[in-house]
Protein backbone atom coordinates (compact mmCIF):
# COMPACT_ATOMS: atom_id res chain seq x y z
CA UNK A 1 0.00 0.00 0.00
CA UNK A 2 2.74 2.42 0.99
CA UNK A 3 4.77 1.53 -2.09
CA UNK A 4 1.78 2.19 -4.33
CA UNK A 5 1.43 5.70 -2.88
CA UNK A 6 5.14 6.53 -3.02
CA UNK A 7 5.61 5.53 -6.65
CA UNK A 8 3.00 7.95 -8.10
CA UNK A 9 4.46 10.69 -5.93
CA UNK A 10 7.91 10.07 -7.39
CA UNK A 11 6.50 10.03 -10.88
CA UNK A 12 4.72 13.32 -10.25
CA UNK A 13 7.97 14.91 -9.05
CA UNK A 14 9.81 13.61 -12.09
CA UNK A 15 7.17 15.01 -14.40
CA UNK A 16 7.29 18.38 -12.66
CA UNK A 17 11.07 18.51 -12.94
CA UNK A 18 10.87 17.50 -16.59
CA UNK A 19 8.37 20.29 -17.25
CA UNK A 20 10.66 22.76 -15.46
CA UNK A 21 13.62 21.58 -17.56
CA UNK A 22 11.68 22.13 -20.77
CA UNK A 23 11.24 25.77 -19.76
CA UNK A 24 14.73 26.12 -18.34
CA UNK A 25 16.59 24.99 -21.47
CA UNK A 26 15.45 27.88 -23.71
CA UNK A 27 15.99 30.32 -20.83
CA UNK A 28 19.56 29.11 -20.35
CA UNK A 29 20.09 29.13 -24.13
CA UNK A 30 18.92 32.74 -24.34
CA UNK A 31 21.18 33.89 -21.50
CA UNK A 32 24.22 31.99 -22.77
CA UNK A 33 23.65 33.26 -26.32
CA UNK A 34 23.61 36.82 -25.01
CA UNK A 35 26.83 36.24 -23.06
CA UNK A 36 28.50 34.59 -26.02
CA UNK A 37 27.65 37.56 -28.20
CA UNK A 38 28.78 40.14 -25.66
CA UNK A 39 31.99 38.39 -24.65
CA UNK A 40 33.03 36.37 -27.73
CA UNK A 41 31.65 38.09 -30.84
CA UNK A 42 30.95 41.77 -30.20
CA UNK A 43 33.59 44.46 -29.78
CA UNK A 44 34.25 44.55 -26.06
CA UNK A 45 35.47 48.13 -26.32
CA UNK A 46 31.93 49.10 -27.36
CA UNK A 47 29.82 46.69 -25.30
CA UNK A 48 31.70 47.35 -22.05
CA UNK A 49 33.23 50.73 -22.97
CA UNK A 50 36.81 49.66 -22.30
CA UNK A 51 39.11 52.71 -21.91
CA UNK A 52 36.17 55.03 -22.59
CA UNK A 53 36.59 58.65 -21.52
CA UNK A 54 34.05 59.18 -18.72
CA UNK A 55 35.51 62.42 -17.38
CA UNK A 56 37.56 63.20 -14.26
CA UNK A 57 35.23 61.32 -11.91
CA UNK A 58 36.20 58.05 -13.61
CA UNK A 59 39.90 58.31 -14.47
CA UNK A 60 40.33 54.54 -14.84
CA UNK A 61 38.07 52.73 -17.32
CA UNK A 62 40.46 49.90 -18.15
CA UNK A 63 38.90 46.42 -18.52
CA UNK A 64 39.27 45.48 -14.84
CA UNK A 65 38.72 48.84 -13.18
CA UNK A 66 35.87 49.11 -10.70
CA UNK A 67 33.49 50.90 -13.05
CA UNK A 68 34.25 48.72 -16.08
CA UNK A 69 34.13 45.46 -14.18
CA UNK A 70 30.67 46.41 -12.94
CA UNK A 71 29.55 46.38 -16.58
CA UNK A 72 30.55 42.72 -16.76
CA UNK A 73 28.20 41.63 -13.96
CA UNK A 74 25.54 44.15 -14.97
CA UNK A 75 25.32 42.11 -18.19
CA UNK A 76 23.79 39.37 -16.06
CA UNK A 77 21.02 41.74 -14.96
CA UNK A 78 20.39 42.88 -18.53
CA UNK A 79 20.09 39.24 -19.67
CA UNK A 80 17.77 38.53 -16.74
CA UNK A 81 15.70 41.56 -17.72
CA UNK A 82 15.24 40.03 -21.17
CA UNK A 83 14.13 36.77 -19.52
CA UNK A 84 11.69 38.74 -17.34
CA UNK A 85 10.01 40.33 -20.36
CA UNK A 86 9.99 37.26 -22.61
CA UNK A 87 9.09 34.63 -19.97
CA UNK A 88 6.31 36.80 -18.57
CA UNK A 89 4.99 37.52 -22.04
CA UNK A 90 5.06 33.84 -23.02
CA UNK A 91 3.16 32.78 -19.92
CA UNK A 92 0.62 35.55 -20.43
CA UNK A 93 0.01 34.31 -23.98
CA UNK A 94 -0.27 30.65 -22.98
CA UNK A 95 -2.60 31.60 -20.15
CA UNK A 96 -4.88 33.38 -22.61
CA UNK A 97 -4.88 30.42 -24.98
CA UNK A 98 -5.87 27.95 -22.27
CA UNK A 99 -7.45 28.67 -18.89
CA UNK A 100 -6.09 25.37 -17.62
CA UNK A 101 -2.48 26.33 -18.36
CA UNK A 102 -0.15 26.50 -15.37
CA UNK A 103 3.60 27.11 -15.70
CA UNK A 104 6.01 25.00 -13.65
CA UNK A 105 6.95 26.25 -10.18
CA UNK A 106 9.50 29.00 -10.69
CA UNK A 107 12.06 27.67 -8.14
CA UNK A 108 12.34 24.47 -10.19
CA UNK A 109 12.72 26.43 -13.42
CA UNK A 110 15.40 28.52 -11.72
CA UNK A 111 17.24 25.47 -10.40
CA UNK A 112 17.11 23.73 -13.79
CA UNK A 113 18.37 26.89 -15.49
CA UNK A 114 21.16 27.34 -12.96
CA UNK A 115 22.88 24.06 -13.85
CA UNK A 116 23.94 25.00 -17.42
CA UNK A 117 24.55 28.64 -16.43
CA UNK A 118 26.94 27.68 -13.63
CA UNK A 119 29.05 25.94 -16.28
CA UNK A 120 28.37 28.05 -19.35
CA UNK A 121 28.89 31.59 -18.04
CA UNK A 122 32.37 30.94 -16.57
CA UNK A 123 33.31 28.90 -19.66
CA UNK A 124 32.44 31.81 -21.95
CA UNK A 125 33.76 34.70 -19.89
CA UNK A 126 37.02 32.97 -18.89
CA UNK A 127 38.00 31.64 -22.34
CA UNK A 128 36.43 33.72 -25.13
CA UNK A 129 37.96 36.78 -26.76
CA UNK A 130 40.34 39.15 -25.00
CA UNK A 131 40.71 40.00 -22.22
CA UNK A 132 39.33 36.90 -20.55
CA UNK A 133 37.85 37.34 -17.08
CA UNK A 134 39.63 36.03 -13.99
CA UNK A 135 37.76 33.42 -11.97
CA UNK A 136 36.61 35.94 -9.34
CA UNK A 137 35.09 38.27 -11.95
CA UNK A 138 33.44 35.35 -13.73
CA UNK A 139 31.94 34.27 -10.40
CA UNK A 140 30.53 37.78 -9.90
CA UNK A 141 28.91 37.66 -13.33
CA UNK A 142 27.44 34.23 -12.67
CA UNK A 143 26.07 35.21 -9.26
CA UNK A 144 24.49 38.41 -10.61
CA UNK A 145 22.80 36.42 -13.38
CA UNK A 146 21.40 33.79 -11.01
CA UNK A 147 20.11 36.47 -8.62
CA UNK A 148 18.57 38.28 -11.57
CA UNK A 149 16.79 35.13 -12.72
CA UNK A 150 15.37 34.68 -9.23
CA UNK A 151 13.61 38.02 -9.76
CA UNK A 152 12.73 37.39 -13.41
CA UNK A 153 10.88 34.08 -13.13
CA UNK A 154 8.19 34.54 -10.40
CA UNK A 155 5.97 36.91 -12.46
CA UNK A 156 5.41 34.13 -15.02
CA UNK A 157 2.80 32.29 -12.97
CA UNK A 158 0.93 35.50 -12.17
CA UNK A 159 0.98 36.48 -15.85
CA UNK A 160 -0.66 33.19 -16.76
CA UNK A 161 -3.33 33.15 -14.07
CA UNK A 162 -3.84 36.75 -12.93
CA UNK A 163 -2.53 39.18 -15.56
CA UNK A 164 -4.52 42.12 -14.18
CA UNK A 165 -2.99 41.62 -10.74
CA UNK A 166 0.48 41.48 -12.30
CA UNK A 167 -0.14 44.71 -14.24
CA UNK A 168 -1.06 46.57 -11.05
CA UNK A 169 1.95 45.08 -9.26
CA UNK A 170 4.22 46.24 -12.08
CA UNK A 171 2.83 49.76 -11.70
CA UNK A 172 3.52 49.56 -7.96
CA UNK A 173 7.03 48.42 -8.80
CA UNK A 174 7.61 51.54 -10.90
CA UNK A 175 6.93 53.74 -7.90
CA UNK A 176 9.20 51.80 -5.58
CA UNK A 177 11.89 51.59 -8.28
CA UNK A 178 11.91 55.39 -8.49
CA UNK A 179 12.71 55.46 -4.79
CA UNK A 180 15.37 52.74 -5.06
CA UNK A 181 17.17 54.44 -7.95
CA UNK A 182 17.02 57.87 -6.32
CA UNK A 183 18.22 57.06 -2.82
CA UNK A 184 21.23 55.10 -4.08
CA UNK A 185 22.75 58.45 -5.17
CA UNK A 186 22.84 59.86 -1.62
CA UNK A 187 26.59 59.34 -1.40
CA UNK A 188 27.04 61.70 -4.36
CA UNK A 189 25.23 64.63 -2.72
CA UNK A 190 28.36 66.13 -1.03
CA UNK A 191 30.23 66.02 -4.35
CA UNK A 192 27.33 67.60 -6.21
CA UNK A 193 27.05 70.39 -3.65
CA UNK A 194 30.81 70.99 -3.69
CA UNK A 195 30.71 71.44 -7.47
CA UNK A 196 27.58 73.57 -7.42
CA UNK A 197 25.51 70.89 -9.15
CA UNK A 198 22.44 71.44 -6.99
CA UNK A 199 20.21 70.53 -9.93
CA UNK A 200 21.18 66.86 -9.44
CA UNK A 201 20.21 67.02 -5.77
CA UNK A 202 16.85 68.52 -6.71
CA UNK A 203 16.32 65.82 -9.35
CA UNK A 204 17.09 63.10 -6.81
CA UNK A 205 14.65 64.53 -4.25
CA UNK A 206 11.94 65.06 -6.86
CA UNK A 207 12.38 61.52 -8.22
CA UNK A 208 12.13 59.99 -4.74
CA UNK A 209 9.10 62.14 -3.95
CA UNK A 210 7.39 61.19 -7.18
CA UNK A 211 7.90 57.53 -6.35
CA UNK A 212 6.08 57.95 -3.03
CA UNK A 213 3.32 60.04 -4.63
CA UNK A 214 2.91 57.35 -7.30
CA UNK A 215 2.54 54.64 -4.63
CA UNK A 216 -0.08 56.73 -2.84
CA UNK A 217 -1.92 57.28 -6.11
CA UNK A 218 -1.85 53.53 -6.73
CA UNK A 219 -3.21 53.05 -3.21
CA UNK A 220 -6.19 55.24 -4.10
CA UNK A 221 -6.70 53.43 -7.39
CA UNK A 222 -6.55 50.03 -5.71
CA UNK A 223 -9.06 51.16 -3.09
CA UNK A 224 -11.39 52.41 -5.81
CA UNK A 225 -11.09 49.15 -7.74
CA UNK A 226 -11.16 47.07 -4.51
CA UNK A 227 -8.19 44.99 -5.60
CA UNK A 228 -6.38 42.57 -3.25
CA UNK A 229 -3.53 44.15 -1.30
CA UNK A 230 -0.12 42.62 -2.16
CA UNK A 231 2.14 41.75 0.74
CA UNK A 232 5.07 43.95 1.73
CA UNK A 233 7.53 41.37 0.37
CA UNK A 234 5.67 41.12 -2.94
CA UNK A 235 5.66 44.90 -3.34
CA UNK A 236 9.35 45.17 -2.43
CA UNK A 237 10.36 42.40 -4.85
CA UNK A 238 8.34 44.10 -7.60
CA UNK A 239 10.37 47.26 -7.01
CA UNK A 240 13.63 45.30 -7.18
CA UNK A 241 12.61 43.63 -10.45
CA UNK A 242 11.70 46.94 -12.10
CA UNK A 243 14.77 48.79 -10.80
CA UNK A 244 17.43 46.14 -11.36
CA UNK A 245 16.13 44.09 -14.31
CA UNK A 246 13.67 46.08 -16.37
CA UNK A 247 15.45 49.44 -16.17
CA UNK A 248 18.92 48.07 -17.12
CA UNK A 249 17.31 46.31 -20.09
CA UNK A 250 15.55 49.52 -21.17
CA UNK A 251 18.82 51.44 -20.84
CA UNK A 252 20.65 48.83 -22.90
CA UNK A 253 18.09 48.84 -25.70
CA UNK A 254 16.94 52.46 -25.78
CA UNK A 255 19.40 54.60 -23.84
CA UNK A 256 22.73 53.89 -25.50
CA UNK A 257 22.42 55.85 -28.78
CA UNK A 258 22.38 52.67 -30.82
CA UNK A 259 25.67 51.33 -29.44
CA UNK A 260 23.89 48.88 -27.11
CA UNK A 261 26.59 49.00 -24.45
CA UNK A 262 26.08 47.68 -20.92
CA UNK A 263 25.56 50.31 -18.24
CA UNK A 264 27.89 50.51 -15.27
CA UNK A 265 26.46 49.79 -11.84
CA UNK A 266 26.62 53.42 -10.65
CA UNK A 267 23.41 54.12 -12.57
CA UNK A 268 21.52 51.62 -10.42
CA UNK A 269 23.49 50.96 -7.24
CA UNK A 270 25.43 53.06 -4.77
CA UNK A 271 29.21 52.87 -4.55
CA UNK A 272 28.84 52.92 -0.77
CA UNK A 273 27.68 49.69 0.88
CA UNK A 274 26.11 51.57 3.86
CA UNK A 275 24.20 53.86 1.49
CA UNK A 276 23.00 50.89 -0.55
CA UNK A 277 21.82 49.11 2.60
CA UNK A 278 20.10 52.33 3.70
CA UNK A 279 18.43 52.55 0.28
CA UNK A 280 17.05 49.02 0.58
CA UNK A 281 16.04 49.61 4.19
CA UNK A 282 14.15 52.85 3.51
CA UNK A 283 12.49 51.35 0.43
CA UNK A 284 11.43 48.28 2.42
CA UNK A 285 10.04 50.56 5.15
CA UNK A 286 8.07 52.51 2.55
CA UNK A 287 6.74 49.24 1.11
CA UNK A 288 5.68 48.21 4.63
CA UNK A 289 4.01 51.56 5.29
CA UNK A 290 2.15 51.54 1.99
CA UNK A 291 0.97 47.97 2.59
CA UNK A 292 -0.31 48.81 6.08
CA UNK A 293 -2.10 51.88 4.69
CA UNK A 294 -3.74 49.83 1.98
CA UNK A 295 -4.84 47.18 4.46
CA UNK A 296 -6.44 49.82 6.69
CA UNK A 297 -8.20 51.47 3.74
CA UNK A 298 -9.45 48.10 2.52
CA UNK A 299 -10.70 47.18 6.02
CA UNK A 300 -12.57 50.47 6.39
CA UNK A 301 -14.15 50.12 2.99
CA UNK A 302 -15.20 46.57 3.84
CA UNK A 303 -16.76 47.81 7.10
CA UNK A 304 -18.61 50.55 5.27
CA UNK A 305 -19.86 48.09 2.69
CA UNK A 306 -21.05 45.63 5.34
CA UNK A 307 -22.89 48.39 7.19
Amino acid sequence: MTQSLVEPSRQARRRSWLAAALYALPIAALVLSAFYYWFAIADRYIVFLYNHDMGPLYPDTSPFSRVTNSRHWMAGLVASGAVLVLYTGLNWLLGRLSRRYRPPAWPRVWAASAVPLLVGIPAITMTANQPTLPAWNAAQVTLATLLGLALALPPGEMAARHPGTLALLALDGLGLASLLLSLCALDLVPRWLAHGSTVYVVMMVVSAGLGIVWLLAMTGFRAWRRTPVPSTLTLFVAGLAVAYLFMPLVHHLLGTDGYFYISDSDNFFSRSAPVQLLTWGVSAAVALGVTRLRERVAARMAEGKSV
